[in-house]
């Protein structure tokens, strides 16, 4: 048997596999993943237009890595205080009602403030931490704040003002293992979260920036004191309603301010 033969008949016709063709594979397969995680998470934004979030990312990390507990009770917005929604805007984002999820005027203040060399300061509204609680992680990265703005985008365009409002005060974390307005409002407090009073939705919003070492039932000098500038300023702000009315007069207002605020710089 001439083995030279047999084997060149085996081969004949074949063609060896050219590295372009598998890079072509990994692109091809590269765009079908992104196109799913692309509407994956319009389907997930949508759906949670009226899906309570079991869970958000922050609350499984504490579990898994600190094995914290998590405790949580979810309440719709109309069984939650308008103290603690005001306190919410006053503290938070004062143009919630009026912008689309990105107050430029607060977020130009914090850039200016960073280049003077001043202690920087948060310009993330209460549409970003939304989404950054409910869909994204927490440690800082240029990726994660690229995708807190395209989600922050979705939940604008999906979601009502109300019902951001309503995640937001559902999901954030306020204390070790305490998320959500109703779970604090009952450990720090014993009341659920529609019966505080508005110096206690203060005092857990002055909290928020670092809730697992401020203590809302022990406050500190300093917790107080930003407690009382908080109440204040929802006075000055004023009951916040969700109605369309309501909303298209504080788009107007917040026009205004953007024009007097670009006109400004010319």
């Amino acid at each position: 048997m001439n083995y030279k033969t047999l084997f060149s008949k085996k081969t004949k016709g074949k063609k060896p596999k050219k590295k372009g063709n598998i890079f072509k594979k990994i692109l091809r397969w590269t765009g079908r993943i992104i196109l799913f995680l692309f509407v994956f998470s319009i389907l997930i934004t949508i759906a949670y237009r009226w899906i309570n979030p079991p869970a958000t990312p922050l609350m499984l990390t504490r579990k898994v890595f600190s094995g914290v507990s998590i405790q949580k009770k979810w309440v719709d917005i109309q069984d939650i205080s308008p103290h603690l929604i005001a306190c919410a805007v006053a503290a938070e984002d004062n143009h919630f009602l009026g912008h689309r999820g990105f107050d430029f005027g607060a977020i130009e203040k914090a850039v200016n403030e960073r280049k003077s060399g001043k202690r920087m300061r948060g310009a993330s509204g209460i549409s970003q931490q939304t989404a950054k609680n409910v869909f994204l992680w927490q440690n800082q990265s240029w990726i994660r704040k690229g995708l807190e703005c395209y989600f922050t985008v979705l939940i604008e365009f999906f979601w009502s003002k109300e019902r951001i409002m309503e995640v937001y005060l559902n999901v954030i974390e306020m204390g070790n293992g305490i998320y959500g307005c109703e779970a604090a409002s009952q450990i720090y407090f014993h009341k659920n979260a529609k019966s505080i009073s508005l110096h206690q939705a203060a005092l857990l919003t002055a909290a928020y920036p670092s809730p697992r070492k401020r203590n809302p039932s022990k406050p500190t000098p300093y917790l107080n004191n930003r407690a009382v500038q908080i109440a204040n300023l929802t006075k000055l702000i004023g009951k916040i309603n969700f109605d369309e009315e309501s909303i298209q007069k504080a788009r107007e207002r917040y026009k205004k301010r953007e024009e007097k605020r670009k006109n400004a710089k010319k």
